[in-house]
């Protein structure tokens, strides 16, 4: 069952991020000649006006085909016969539709779940965070440069930046009031400060807005660190996971949630889906050849110079991109498959 949640989540997501390139094409009178839910064979189709809206037999993703590829013979309303700009917001709209997705089931999270208050609820006596001068109704700020906006903020930090200090600032009385201190190491090799917060809380209308935007910002930003720690060497290439790490990462938060209910499982999958739909958009914005970061590079090129890349030069240059994502993407599927049999 796992697998299957895992396939429909990422169906979905991948769904609303086509969904973005077809509305904005459709906006901008860009001729679409199909708009598929899933992958391969089609199963059910229909057709309306120039489009084919269809359903296709593997539950893979979907696609929005809008002749962006073509050279030659193109009709008046066919993508690379609009403006730069036009073409711009279509690419674009993608990435961004994956934003209001993540943005929208944050919202629903935080309304359902609440938010965890920054503030202290207590400072337990003897740690790093007592003898510094913390007290209990500070409210987190920021640990070392990092904005701290909820308490959970602090815990994973702290497990993705393991150090022996760590400079704290909290807010009192409000006024800033920094702290420095030497962290104490946990048997478990963890480094922790001692400080509690005071927990979940709900949340009103604004508050969920708010907070749901900052469960995508959190993602985000935790995707963007993610990255740069790939290309600095902190995280190696064999850490890095696909589809099917994904359907495992599905399966195992469906086996550990199952036994608390419905309710429970589904906010942890809607979880999922924020963390998916973040990772999504910040990747295909990045300016990789057969990405949609990519085919915006080259937009932007056209915008600047006023004329357009040779297409062939674009093409060759997004089909090297394409082969090396799909040798990536064989790369990362077998260190999938080595942690789960090996």
């Amino acid at each position: 069952m796992g697998i299957v949640y895992a396939l429909l989540i990422f169906t979905v997501v991948v769904t609303v991020h086509e969904l973005g390139h077809f509305l904005l094409a459709k906006w901008n009178h860009i001729e679409v000649t199909e708009f598929a839910i899933g992958m391969g064979p089609k199963l059910i189709g229909k057709q309306i006006g120039e489009t084919l809206y269809s359903i296709r037999l593997l539950p893979l993703g979907g696609f929005c085909s809008m002749g962006e590829d073509e050279t030659e013979n193109l009709s008046e309303n066919n993508f690379n016969k609009k403006s730069v700009w036009a073409r711009i917001s279509v690419i674009a709209a993608g990435p961004i539709f994956n934003f209001i997705l993540a943005f929208l089931l944050s919202m629903i999270v935080v309304g359902f779940t609440g938010y965890s208050s920054p503030v202290l609820e207590s400072v337990v006596p003897d740690t790093p965070a007592a003898q510094s001068g913390i007290q209990a109704g500070d409210k987190l700020v920021k640990i070392n440069n990092k904005r701290i906006y909820e308490f959970k903020e602090l815990q994973v930090y702290m497990m993705m930046h393991p150090s022996e200090s760590i400079e704290v600032t909290v807010k009192r009385d409000g006024e800033l009031k920094v702290f420095d201190m030497d962290l104490m190491k946990t048997e478990s090799g963890a480094y922790k400060i001692g400080i509690v917060g005071e927990g979940t809380k709900k949340a009103n209308f604004l508050q969920v807005i708010g907070y749901g935007a900052n469960g995508v910002r959190y993602w985000i930003d935790q995707t963007i660190a993610s990255l740069k720690m790939l290309v600095t060497g902190a995280v190696g290439f064999d850490q890095l996971s696909g589809p099917v790490g994904i359907a495992t990462l599905v399966d195992d938060s469906y086996q550990q949630t199952k036994d608390y209910g419905v309710s429970a499982v589904v906010m942890t999958f809607i979880n999922i889906g924020i963390l998916l739909a973040a990772n999504l958009g910040v990747m295909n914005l990045l300016p990789i050849p057969a990405l949609d970061g990519g085919r915006l590079l080259f937009l932007f090129i056209e915008a600047i110079k006023g004329s357009r890349v040779a297409p062939q030069k674009e093409g060759f240059v997004h089909f090297v991109g394409f082969a090396l994502l799909m040798v990536l993407m064989v790369f990362v599927m077998f260190n999938d498959l080595k942690r789960i049999f090996m």
